[in-house]
């Protein structure tokens, strides 16, 4: 990774003024305070951002804007830049062969060279999904504000982050201007009370969470996720977690930092070293005071919750693994035409069972769910089995340290003798954009986060679930929990 991305003190922003601290404060408005340049009365906030993430799909008009207007990159130390999105994950990847894709690659190459932007490019050791390399590299921090131009910048939150997607005119604003012009969102607390079940894991109980509220239950709201699930989880399920608050509708979501975050990111290139001490004392200020309010609040108990899968064409549209569909009765009556569309194109019937469902396709990777400790459960489940003769089977690493390791420690061995293709890293089959796609009228199941229609390919349907529920549908050959399997 080149040298110039800046190692930036924690939470570099704004500081408050004294009188901003007078009362209790949650930790969404403790890190918008902190990085307000300007606030006029009835206008949005010049708000500082402390890293953009570059991918190659929605840079190109930005720099092209910069351009020209003959305005230089604010600051290239502040971007970090790799290539995820319409990449092969083939082993001859290097070589593009759809037009489009490869000039997007290349545009962004010749861009960051030009303008002094670090760069992941294949065989860097670094390269990957653009919300798994930010992470692995120690350049997400607790208390930044972090902007890329994908809706699934959430993922970095659960560092305890205000991260979120924008617009490729916003990325222009960024690379010119190091800010952009920002409303205060609102504030949304769920917590996550109890314990997982056996099978199940973070995938479900955020899947849970949108099944409860709908695709639209947290607009304009940046969730804090707490409780005691939250605080047991590995920092790669809570990227899990944060990186489908979208899915709700939230601007973002995000967890404050804690022990777990301060062991994954000490020794990593980009964290703090000499100064790590005085690091995590300016990291534990990012907490909700204990009389803090919030905009909104929801629970969601996990102690009886089971593997949830999605059976429509929205992450709402999900029931647990034991139950059947909603039937035409149970739905609200606002709900019920979308839900009949939604059941026409995934093929299935309202109020049948989702066990038992054939697939033909199943895919473990993605911003959501391409970790190596995803790849551990999926592993966990495929040793010693094959996967089902009708099932093709992509396993795709979020990255190429992801790669690097799954092979370390014999994951790749396991999925081959099982019969998956253990690919390069990349967005891969997450959406229509590259190479991989599941033809049309396929059925997968897939540890992605979105269950649109055409998503994965012109008419394919998704399932989503977790990436063990994913590898042991993917054995029977049919939706089946993984409990049995683990």
């Amino acid at each position: 990774m080149a040298s110039s991305v800046s190692k930036k003190s924690p939470g570099s922003g704004i500081e408050p003024a004294a009188s901003e601290c007078s009362t209790a404060r949650n930790i969404i408005e403790k890190i918008w305070q902190r990085h307000v340049v300007k606030q006029l009365p009835g206008h949005p906030a010049v708000f500082a951002i402390d890293l953009m993430l570059i991918h190659e799909v929605t840079s190109a008009q930005a720099f092209k804007t910069l351009e020209e207007k003959g305005i230089p990159v604010f600051d290239p130390g502040k971007l970090l830049a790799t290539i995820d999105h319409s990449i092969p994950t083939r082993d001859n990847r290097t070589e593009i062969y759809d037009e489009e894709a490869r000039i997007q690659v290349e545009t962004l190459r010749e861009n960051c060279k030009r303008h002094g932007i670090p760069f992941l490019d294949f065989g860097s050791g670094n390269q990957g999904i653009v919300h798994v390399v930010g992470p692995e590299l120690g350049v997400t921090q607790p208390g930044m504000t972090i902007v890329c131009g994908d809706s699934h910048t959430a993922t970095h939150g659960a560092f305890g982050a205000l991260a979120f997607g924008v617009g490729t005119s916003e990325v222009g604003h960024v690379m010119a201007t190091g800010c952009l012009l920002q409303q205060k969102p609102k504030s949304m607390k769920v917590e996550f009370r109890g314990r997982f079940k056996k099978g199940v894991f973070a995938k479900d109980a955020v899947l849970k969470l949108i099944a409860e509220i709908g695709i639209g239950g947290a607009n304009g709201h940046v969730i804090e996720y707490v409780g005691e699930a939250i605080r047991e989880m590995s920092m790669e399920e809570r990227m899990t977690v944060c990186n489908m608050s979208i899915e709700c509708g939230a601007r973002a979501g995000l967890i404050a930092p804690d022990a777990t975050t301060y062991a994954y990111l000490k020794g990593r290139p980009h964290a703090p070293s000499a100064q790590w001490e005085q690091a995590v004392e300016q990291w534990n200020d990012y907490c909700s005071d204990e009389n803090c309010t919030f905009d909104k609040q929801v629970v969601i108990d996990l102690d009886a919750l089971q593997p949830i899968v999605t059976w429509g064409t929205n992450p709402a549209q999900a029931v647990q693994i034991n139950e059947c569909l909603p039937t035409n009765a149970q739905l609200a009556e606002n709900e019920r035409a979308s839900a009949q569309r939604a059941v026409e194109y995934t093929k299935l019937q309202l109020g049948q069972p989702i066990a038992g469902t054939p697939v033909d396709w199943a895919f473990v990777g993605s911003c959501t769910n391409g970790r190596i400790e995803d790849l551990r459960v999926a592993a966990s489940v495929l040793k010693g089995r094959k996967v089902h003769p009708s099932v093709t089977f992509y396993v795709v690493p979020g990255s190429e340290a992801v790669r690097a390791q799954a092979e370390k420690e014999g994951l790749r061995e396991i999925f081959e003798q099982a019969g998956a293709q253990f690919r390069m890293p990349g967005c891969s089959m997450c959406l229509a954009m590259n190479d991989d796609k599941v033809p049309p009228g396929k059925r997968c199941i897939s540890s992605s986060n979105r269950n649109f229609v055409g998503r994965q390919g012109p008419g394919s349907i998704t399932h989503l679930a977790s990436p063990a529920t994913v590898a042991a549908s993917a054995v029977r050959g049919q939706i089946v929990s993984p409990a049995e399997y683990l």
